[in-house]
């Protein structure tokens, strides 16, 4: 347990380090300054700002340099059992005031530490008089703190005359026997409280009703590694899609409104049912479980909505470690707490909180952007700032109806501190507002791996964000900029082209090449029933890609991709060759790129709108009459490749427990690249001031493009009535 603890400090000293040189960076212009005939701040108000700052750097680097090797000499037994601590996560970016009370915050931290560590050291260890000591000191050094100064979070007075603060507040979706419920979760100094917004009636104020608490003294934390699985409840996707797509039809309704100046009362009205919607989406979507333990052996289940990564992404709830502080809220004294106490409490919370609104449309200001629709391609370029080499690698993430979904993956760099991965990603943006990137480092130990998914658990290095800005998107060229993770630096560059431009279909100025050739013309040059690119992709994918995780969601390079393009375009003979060294989402996405390049897309222009009014029929015998109709209409060059595609959508879907990939996701994938009405007929509007951001209109049309490809993906057969037609599906010569 000492080695735990010990181990612990460690990787808490290499973050504190990290907050210290964030300190030093502005330091050093501002003193540079200090001597020039205009400054900043003097010289004296420096020494203030940044007290001591400098010396406690070499203390603290002097210190971790020592720990560091005798750490490093453990047996390898030994070391696993200091790694069994909670990994902490480094956060994106502190603000200036956040890292200046760092320094204090760390002797606090220390304190809880030092009592740790003397609890588990015989009294006849040598250092035990040591720890004594230094952790008298260090409480005598808080003390005084707390008597000198105001207290920096709001506080409230409890019996004896302690503070209560507030360090944190967020709203949170908690499981209660099977069904989930919207919580205020609310985190002080000694206790965690989780309460229940009260509905306001009849104008009186906002009110919280306390759900329950835990003092952190009886609070205890397990990893996903530690515990046994717990199987979240999830609706099915189709649901989740079918509150999407009352989403978006209700904010175009409240544009149409607010454009025709209608009354308040039905602005009202629409804004409150869409404010139900948002909820329910909210409420229904996560699947990140924060387990919270006490010591009675009651478990309570939250998770935050603002980290709703898929659990396969990195495992469940390392960032709310990150986020809550748990792990250092440690040696605090145990109490109950009165009715009355209780009640004053969550009263107060009315006041403390400073979360007040959920992330609804309705609590936008009307000119905020509702998202970008398109495609944003991001050259990863690289880090720097690493204090030790590592197996680093990156995943880009963006969101979508709040909901954060993994959309590219850098490969591995192997073991350095200064890694330049340089791999350009082109990812889909469906209402993106936020471009999200972590950073791993590449576990290759198989006795750490995940009880829930059986996978290998990479360690989380920092995250970062950046917002998609329309203006700043807005023209054709690269925008580079820097994503910092609490001292670590990641430089990308990104550039936005718009839906609307993306809809302009461009033919080949290649007589003999494939991309952006009808289809027709292909297999009859071919004298194949199904084009060699697509057949060769996915052969390949099906011999080595099955089971990879995201397999067609997650971006592939885009520099490969385009290699492969130029490859099957002049009929290169090594192709085979190219795709079997390649890296297998790259396969996946340039045959999603060849599909959207087509000049006609596979379900046709002139068929396209009869399989949106198809998909919309209520009557199931009629839906199935009218899309199986339409479907045998198709040319057969379309029809044919379509049912190859189809065959192997299914068998990718057969291993979703390992690849992730279910045939709703296989659909919102390939829907809108296999379906897309004709420019002519695109509801996009094309208002010159606003074209990258669509809204709404959009979301319907892929919606109901998803849901024709999700249809077919569901039949288990495809009836075929006609003879003719007969030979041609079930041929095997394509």
């Amino acid at each position: 347990m000492r080695k735990r603890v010990l181990s612990g400090i460690l990787a808490s000293e290499e973050t504190y380090l990290s907050h210290l040189e964030a300190l030093l960076l502005p330091m050093k212009p501002l003193k540079a300054a200090a001597t020039t005939s205009q400054p900043v701040l003097t010289v004296q108000q420096i020494e203030t700002i940044f007290f001591k700052v400098p010396e406690l750097y070499e203390i603290h680097k002097e210190f971790y340099d020592n720990l560091l090797p005798r750490v490093q000499q453990w047996s390898h037994h030994q070391l696993a059992l200091g790694n069994n601590r909670p990994l902490c996560v480094l956060s994106s970016v502190l603000s200036l005031p956040a890292l200046l009370y760092k320094p204090v915050d760390r002797v606090t931290r220390s304190t809880l530490v030092l009592h740790d560590l003397l609890k588990h050291t015989p009294s006849s260890h040598p250092d035990y008089p040591l720890l004594q000591d230094a952790l008298r000191i260090s409480q005598n050094f808080l003390s005084s703190i707390n008597e000198e100064s105001t207290p920096r979070r709001q506080s409230m007075t409890v019996k004896k005359g302690e503070n209560r603060q507030l360090l944190k507040d967020s709203f949170m979706v908690e499981l209660v026997e099977g069904a989930r419920k919207l919580r205020h979760v609310f985190l002080f100094t000694d206790l965690l409280l989780c309460a229940k917004l009260k509905k306001q009636i009849g104008g009186k104020s906002q009110q919280y009703d306390s759900k329950w608490y835990i003092p952190l003294s009886d609070f205890t934390f397990q990893t996903a590694e530690e515990s046994e699985p717990l199987p979240i409840p999830q609706a099915p996707d189709e649901e989740l899609d079918a509150i999407k797509i009352k989403i978006s039809s209700l904010r175009s309704e409240i544009l149409r409104e607010r454009r025709a100046n209608k009354g308040s009362k039905v602005m009202e009205r629409l804004k409150k049912k869409l404010s139900e919607q948002e909820s329910l989406l909210l409420q229904t979507s996560p699947n990140m479980p924060l387990r919270v333990h006490n010591r009675n052996g009651k478990v309570r289940v939250v998770s935050d909505f603002h980290f709703n990564i898929p659990a396969h992404a990195y495992s469940p709830c390392r960032l709310c470690i990150s986020e809550l502080h748990i792990s250092d809220l440690i040696g605090l004294r145990t109490f109950s707490l009165t009715s009355m106490e209780l009640q004053m409490l969550t009263n107060s919370c009315v006041k403390l909180q400073t979360v007040h609104q959920l992330p609804l449309t309705v609590n936008k200001d009307e000119d905020e952007s509702t998202g970008l629709y398109g495609f944003l391609n991001v050259i990863v370029h690289s880090a720097s700032g690493l204090k030790q080499s590592l197996n680093l690698y990156c995943t880009l993430e963006v969101d979508s109806f709040g909901i954060f979904v993994n959309k590219a993956k850098t490969r591995v760099y192997r073991y350095t501190t200064e890694p330049k991965w340089n791999e350009e990603f082109e990812i889909e943006l469906e209402g993106s507002q936020t471009l999200r990137l972590l950073c791993y480092e590449k576990s290759y130990n198989k006795a750490k791996m995940n009880k829930e998914d059986g996978e290998s658990t990479d360690r989380i290095m920092g995250k970062g964000q950046i917002a998609l800005d329309p203006q700043i998107l807005q023209g054709k060229d690269w925008q580079r900029t820097v994503i910092p993770m609490n001292g670590v630096e990641v430089k990308i560059s990104m550039k936005f082209t718009s839906r609307e431009f993306s809809l302009k279909r461009m033919s080949s100025r290649k007589p003999m090449g494939v991309f952006g050739v009808n289809i027709s013309t292909v297999t009859k040059r071919e004298r194949s029933k199904v084009p060699y690119i697509v057949r060769q992709c996915l052969e390949e994918i099906e011999r080595r890609g099955m089971e990879e995780v995201g397999i067609y969601r997650v971006s592939g390079v885009a520099t490969d991709i385009q290699g492969l393009k130029t490859a099957f375009d002049t009929n290169n003979k090594d192709v085979s060759v190219m795709m079997s060294e390649m890296d297998v989402n790259a396969i996946a996405g340039t045959l999603k790129l060849y599909f959207r390049e087509l000049p006609e897309p596979l379900f046709t222009d002139e068929l396209y709108p009869n399989f949106a009014g198809g998909i919309a029929l209520s009557d199931s015998v009629a839906k199935e009459s009218c899309m199986l109709n339409l479907l045998l209409s198709l040319p057969e060059p379309n029809l044919v490749t379509f049912l190859f595609l189809l065959d192997h959508l299914k068998r990718v879907a057969e291993k979703e427990s390992v690849n992730k990939m279910s045939l709703h996701n296989l659909a919102t994938v390939f829907g809108p690249t296999l379906l897309r009405p004709a420019e002519k007929d695109s509801k996009i509007p094309t208002n010159p001031t606003q074209p990258i951001t669509m809204g709404d209109s959009w979301s319907l049309e892929v919606m109901s493009q998803v849901q024709v490809l999700l249809y077919f993906l569901q039949l288990e057969t495809i009836p075929t009535p006609d003879s003719k037609r007969q030979s041609i599906l079930f041929s095997t010569e394509v």
